[in-house]
């Protein structure tokens, strides 16, 4: 049964909550460059980026354990910037769980409730029900330690929306688990998002696992915001090269242009309208299809083939040194290393990068 609550997927796409300049100095180091963002109510927005890139300390700043150096922050149109931890209205699942390993499951969930001292019938009503919504009512009386990994993420998942927060904010929560468990917790909080509506801002640097999660990604590089997009906006259609090597396999050529061609290393590719200077055109390893040497765009040696099931992954070398990853669907007959081919793309598959 779906809890009640603020976390309605009605409430439209107004924003829940609202970055204005939050910038963050360390000293001499800026780590957050005066960003701006919008975060809707009811969506999953991840925060996306390698390592130092400045989402967990974006994130820090949002649940209040890092003061920004300038900037403001808004939640349901107030200024919470300078309330401390305990008077902001966000709950934080850790990646570490945090459970309490001499409580049982049913204690662990209640004791936000205790704290907050609502009555002991609201407290019985609300576990059982976000319980019942991580599918671990039958695990209510067991200690953290007979669980799984799985279950111990979600018990610290019902912790936290048993107490209705305006928002959550999940901080790379599925690290930890094994690559089977992370797509099946995947799966779990995408039903539990879509069942609550909760306002959810979900930190990782997995890029696979922002491509299947998120509502909207915001990815951010060297404390700037790349590009804020839906999964398939920023896959499809990556405003710069960052964008467009960090989401996915890519493939970029360079060039000049001259008589509307980008004339590459290792042949002319057709230009695109608004092409300028500098700019160059990625064609990702899914659209390239290979033909026979002089019928491609391009020609170059298989050096390399990676089976993973679903695909074949082939690398070629062309004449440049550079190299190029096609992926082609199973079914299809894998080109065997050493042999020279051809690469071929329709236009549509062609974009711009600068």
């Amino acid at each position: 049964m779906p809890i009640q609550s603020q976390f309605s997927p009605q409430a439209g796409i107004s924003p829940k909550l609202s970055v204005r300049g939050i910038r963050k100095d360390y000293g001499a180091t800026t780590v957050l460059q005066a960003i701006d963002l919008d975060v809707r109510s009811g969506e999953l927005l991840t925060l996306l980026g390698p390592s130092g890139s400045g989402k967990t300390t974006l994130l820090q700043i949002i649940c209040g354990l890092v003061e920004p150096t300038s900037g403001s922050l808004f939640i349901d149109g107030r200024d919470e910037t300078s309330l401390p931890v305990n008077q902001r209205d966000i709950g934080v699942v850790f990646q570490n769980y945090a459970l309490f390993p001499h409580l049982t499951v049913k204690e662990n969930i209640a004791f936000p409730l205790q704290m907050r001292r609502l009555p002991v019938a609201e407290i019985d009503k609300r576990v059982a029900e976000v319980l019942d919504m991580v599918n671990l009512g039958h695990t209510a009386d067991r200690l953290p330690k007979a669980l799984s990994g799985g279950q111990q993420q979600r018990v610290a998942l019902a912790r936290c929306l048993v107490y209705r927060p305006s928002v959550i904010l999940m901080d790379e929560p599925l690290g930890a688990l094994d690559r089977k468990l992370r797509e099946t917790m995947q799966i779990e909080i995408k039903r539990i998002h879509r069942e609550t509506g909760a306002t959810i801002i979900f930190v990782t640097h997995d890029q696979e696992e922002a491509l299947a999660l998120s509502d909207r990604i915001c990815l951010m590089n060297d404390g700037v915001i790349a590009q804020v997009g839906t999964p398939q906006e920023i896959y499809e259609a990556p405003a710069n090269r960052f964008s467009a090597e960090f989401i996915g396999l890519s493939n970029i050529f360079d060039g000049a242009i001259a008589d509307g061609m980008l004339r590459s290393a290792d042949g002319d590719i057709p230009a695109v309208a608004g092409m300028q200077a500098g700019d160059g055109l990625m064609v990702r390893p899914e659209h390239i299809a290979l033909t026979e040497p002089a019928q491609g765009f391009m020609s170059g040696t298989v050096t390399e083939t990676v089976y993973a099931g679903a695909d074949t992954r082939l690398l070629v070398a062309l004449e440049s040194g550079k190299s190029i990853i096609v992926r082609q669907a199973a079914g299809i007959p894998i080109a065997p290393i050493g042999s020279s081919v051809g690469l071929n793309w329709q236009p549509s598959a062609i974009r711009i990068v600068r």
